[in-house]
């Protein structure tokens, strides 16, 4: 697969020629210690327990608070993470921060996540269009431009972040993209699966969506014909960790970042 083209979010290729790195991206962060479920995902302790185990990659989740507040949160609400209830896009700020993921984690910033670790590249799920200016301001004030993915399911809502940025990102294909993408990746069109994912830069995707079959060899070298990056989620067995990377994916997205590091160090892809 030829990378030029893409943004400087993904990773270069190996010194040695040899195919790109596996990209690995802690899901959430790291909030899967010794495989038990902390409760802590999305916090400030979880990503930084993924930077200490050397991940250079995590991935996360944007809402905006009624106030234009863009904060790292999977849900809509806070109820099931944290302490707190309510709908985020219907709280200000002042009490969001009172809500305690897990109990004892403040919710952060997407802001807080974004300036913490300035090597750090993050991927940002914008989930609901309250989202959509605010996370756009966080990449801006941090300056985060070249490491930072923008994702949504919505093709309309990524393309709305985007819009407000004055550099480009790495952007990843949302579901109606990906649709057309997959067919055309069936026929062996590649004009047509090249048009799908023209304003995306990655497929972040399922391994499979209820009876579809979305990654395979088809797929993965569809995707690499037309330049584009192929990132899976979310691979939590060693075995389907083994057979991506045996199928030539560009990264895998997990809850246990300890043990995708296990995997791609005996696979000599984790990064020195």
């Amino acid at each position: 697969m030829s990378t030029r083209d893409l943004p400087p979010y993904f990773e270069a290729p190996r010194p040695d020629g040899a195919r790109r790195a596996v990209a690995a991206l802690a899901h959430r962060g790291f909030a899967r210690a010794g495989g038990v479920d902390s409760g802590l995902e999305n916090s400030m302790t979880a990503f930084a327990d993924a930077v200490r185990l050397g991940f250079r990659y995590v991935e996360t989740d944007a809402h905006g608070t009624a106030d234009g507040v863009a904060v790292a949160l999977h849900d809509d609400a806070l109820d099931r993470t944290t302490d707190g209830s309510g709908l985020v896009a219907d709280l200000p700020w002042s009490r969001v921060r009172r809500a305690r993921i897990g109990g004892v984690e403040p919710v952060p910033l997407l802001e807080d996540v974004l300036g913490s670790w300035p090597e750090l590249r993050v991927n940002v799920d914008v989930k609901a269009d309250s989202g959509v200016e605010p996370v756009a301001a966080a990449i801006e004030r941090t300056g985060a431009h070249d490491r930072v993915c923008v994702t949504s399911f919505s093709v309309r809502r990524r393309r709305a972040t985007v819009e407000r940025l004055s550099r480009p990102v790495a952007t990843s294909a949302g579901r109606a993209e990906v649709i057309p993408f997959l067919a055309a990746a069936r026929l062996r069109v590649d004009v047509l699966a090249r048009r799908a994912l023209r304003d995306a830069d990655a497929l972040q995707v399922p391994v499979t969506d209820g009876s579809v079959t979305v990654v395979d060899r088809t797929t993965v070298a569809a995707a690499h014909r037309a330049g584009k990056a192929v990132h899976v989620w979310t691979i939590n067995d060693a075995a389907e960790m083994r057979r991506l990377v045996d199928l030539g994916v560009d990264g895998i997205v997990t809850d246990r970042a300890d043990l995708l590091r296990d995997v791609l160090r005996e696979c000599d892809l984790w990064p020195a």
